[in-house]
């Protein structure tokens, strides 16, 4: 498998379906059209520039056509696609390209000024522009270059490195996971099984393609479904599922929570939609039963990692059947195992512990999903890739039909006067009362008993709550040890591409020079 060819298999079969819909520039390809200008960049990067199979190829922009191109070249000949989040810092940013050692950094007109000065700081990557205020550069070696399949496709693929994919933005230093040909199409696989994919659909990407979601888009190109690009916005985003007629995508909580708050949300024509995929963590019991009423369509949850993909689905079938009253608790679980993958939830031995739905140990995942290592970092590659099996460091209890639940990041454990305090339980209890938007839990210095609990909320358009308001809600469902002590109110929550939480970044200031039991 090359996933490179993706588009080449429709370029072949029906050359004139549509393929991309860029939404900001208002660009539609074919497959035929975007196989050509993969193709020309592919001979481009390699002839012209001179990239051999290995190399890197750091992209810096957001969703574009460009972009995706850039991605389906590089995998067509052996080169590496390095996408850089253009979220970070600079110096976070420079860090990453220096790890990477680009040969090429491709970079849309916004950004142009920030890769030159990344370029010359790091490995003085050819640097390809395009879109506004750019120098075209990028175009113009398309225009250059033959069309023809590239020499090197033939004999790329499989275990062939594709992809780094960097992460690290919840728990520290960011740090490359690599995946190959291989790796990506299993992940596929989970996902068509999960997602029950056919031919007529229609994927919205709503993440940003420097994270592993732009995977689940390419899978729906795997299958002749058009991919429509969009950088997201709540009314943007259900305009463009009346009109592009949309079937499926990717969101999180918050992006449900904010297209239902639209102003006439009701007026909308959402009729296409067959399914929609949560992931960031477990959805709100209420935020479900809101989304089926409000949506035409499925629900199922996928937990993963960059690091394996999308390991466990919650079914739609699993959401049907919790609100209707069986099995309601399953809302708050991740699923179960994936097509491809195999979980285990075990103790610090790797030992499986009881399927009892309460007893705590962490995941691990055997799959061929699983990425191949960290870029340049054997060590934490051999500490998180044991005898086959990627320790995710989640916590998490299972049942006896399999079902996860994550109870929490081991790091994001709060240890309150000797006690563990799962701060995912504690987010339950606050997402009971009805003016909470978003929450996060966090462990902050406390002389007496080590760590307190303290929740960062975030209150949902024209509502009120105290602090008091907060903490009474949740002393009806937790203990007293449990609930927390202080409330700050925010008008957002620092998160990672996926829709993650940074609590990373709410924890820096109360824990400035002094360090963490967990």
């Amino acid at each position: 498998m090359n996933i490179g060819r993706i588009p080449a298999k429709y370029a072949m079969l029906d050359p004139g379906r549509e393929a991309v819909i860029d939404v900001a520039l208002e660009r539609r390809l074919t497959f035929g059209e975007l196989d050509t200008r993969i193709r020309k960049l592919a001979n481009g990067l390699t002839g012209e520039l001179g990239l051999s199979k290995g190399d890197r190829v750091a992209i810096l922009a957001k969703n574009s056509i460009e972009y995706l191109q850039t991605m389906y070249a590089c995998a067509r000949v052996g080169l590496i696609a390095q996408p850089l989040n253009w979220r970070l810092a600079p110096a976070a940013m420079e860090r990453i390209v220096a790890d990477g050692e680009p040969r090429a950094l491709v970079t849309s007109g916004e950004y142009l000024q920030l890769a030159t000065t990344l370029a010359d700081a790091t490995s003085k990557p050819h640097i390809l522009a395009f879109g506004d205020d750019a120098d075209a550069s990028y175009e113009a070696l398309l225009q250059r270059a033959p069309d023809s399949e590239p020499e090197a496709s033939a004999s790329t693929g499989g275990h062939d490195p594709a992809l780094i994919l960097y992460t690290g933005g919840t728990t520290g230093e960011s740090k490359g996971a690599v995946h190959s040909h291989h790796s990506l199409f299993m992940g596929m696989l989970n996902q068509t099984v999960a997602e029950r994919i056919v031919p007529t659909d229609v994927y919205m990407l709503t993440g940003q393609m420097f994270h592993i979601p732009v995977a689940l888009a390419m899978n729906y190109m795997a299958h002749g479904c058009p991919l429509v690009l969009i950088n997201f916005d709540a009314r943007l985003a259900l305009e463009v599922i009346e009109r592009e007629k949309v079937s499926a995508f990717l969101g999180i909580t918050t992006m449900l929570n904010w297209m239902m708050a639209v102003d006439g949300f009701a007026n909308f024509d959402l009729s296409s939609l067959r399914n929609i995929q949560y992931g960031g963590g477990p959805m709100p019991a209420d935020v479900v039963k809101a989304a089926l009423d409000a949506f035409p369509c499925t629900l199922i949850q996928g937990y993963g990692q960059t690091e394996g993909m999308t390991m466990t689905f919650l079914s739609q079938e699993d959401h049907a059947r919790a609100v209707a009253g069986d099995h309601p608790e399953r809302l708050r679980s991740c699923g179960r195992e994936g097509f491809v993958t195999s979980v285990r939830v075990v103790d610090p031995d790797g030992d499986p512990v009881p399927r009892d739905g309460a007893t705590h140990g962490e995941i691990v995942v055997r799959s061929e999903a699983n990425m191949l290592g960290y870029w340049r970092r054997p060590e934490l590659t051999e500490q998180t890739l044991r005898d086959g099996w990627l320790w995710t460091g989640d916590i998490a209890t299972w049942d006896d039909e399999g079902y996860l639940t994550i109870v929490d990041r081991a790091k994001d454990m709060i240890i309150s006067g000797g006690e563990n305090i799962y701060s995912t339980q504690v987010e339950d209890a606050i997402y009971r009362h009805p003016a909470v938007l978003e929450a996060a839990v966090i462990g902050i210095p406390d002389a007496e008993w080590g760590e307190a609990v303290k929740a960062v909320v975030v209150l949902k358009p024209g509502t009120e709550a105290s602090e008091a308001d907060i903490i009474a809600s949740c002393r009806e469902h937790l203990a007293s040890y449990q609930k927390p002590r202080s409330v700050d109110f925010v008008e957002a929550l620092p998160k990672a591409p996926t829709g993650k939480i940074l609590k990373r970044e709410l924890r820096d200031r109360y824990w400035q020079n002094q360090e963490r039991q967990v």
